[in-house]
């Protein structure tokens, strides 16, 4: 049976994420001097600390991967019929030779990769929140779609 105390430093940990609202990478710099202090005292905080870092991680790593995908397609699609004179020439910027069919393929995988990764992000905060209640509550907490970096 978990104490009180270790319920709400577990329950902070999970909630301090959301510092990167605020504070750019917020959410690895709490939760790591969070569970640092504590993950040699108590095995709930352990692994608790270890789930939030490793969920982080992991969508650092979706979210780079799907924006490595979807701003070059988006660029690649919106600038390829046009040429670089018309480009560095022109202080009106028109897209007068935009062929929307031609683009359509590329346009439509730019899209679907903005839209999982703000479906993404939308997600992540909401099993924060989920994390955060079930911790509070006692239970060991897993994320879904984690690897699992630090064992």
């Amino acid at each position: 049976m978990e104490s009180t105390t270790e319920k709400n430093i577990a329950t902070f940990t999970h909630l301090s994420s959301l510092t990167q609202y605020f504070i750019p990478f917020g959410n690895y710099i709490f939760p790591i001097i969070l569970w640092s202090t504590k993950k040699n005292d108590s095995e709930f905080v352990d692994h608790n600390g270890k789930q939030v870092l490793n969920f982080q991680l992991s969508l650092l790593l979706y979210s780079l991967l799907l924006l490595t995908i979807a701003i070059p397609t988006l660029l690649i699609s919106i600038f390829k019929d046009m040429s670089l004179n018309a480009l560095m020439n022109s202080h009106n910027f028109e897209f007068s030779n935009f062929n929307f069919g031609a683009n359509l393929g590329l346009l439509t995988i730019g899209i679907i990769c903005l839209t999982i990764f703000s479906l993404l992000k939308i997600a992540e905060f909401f099993l924060i929140i989920y994390a955060a209640i079930k911790t509070s509550n006692g239970e060991k907490y897993q994320y879904p779609i984690t690897i699992s970096f630090i064992k």
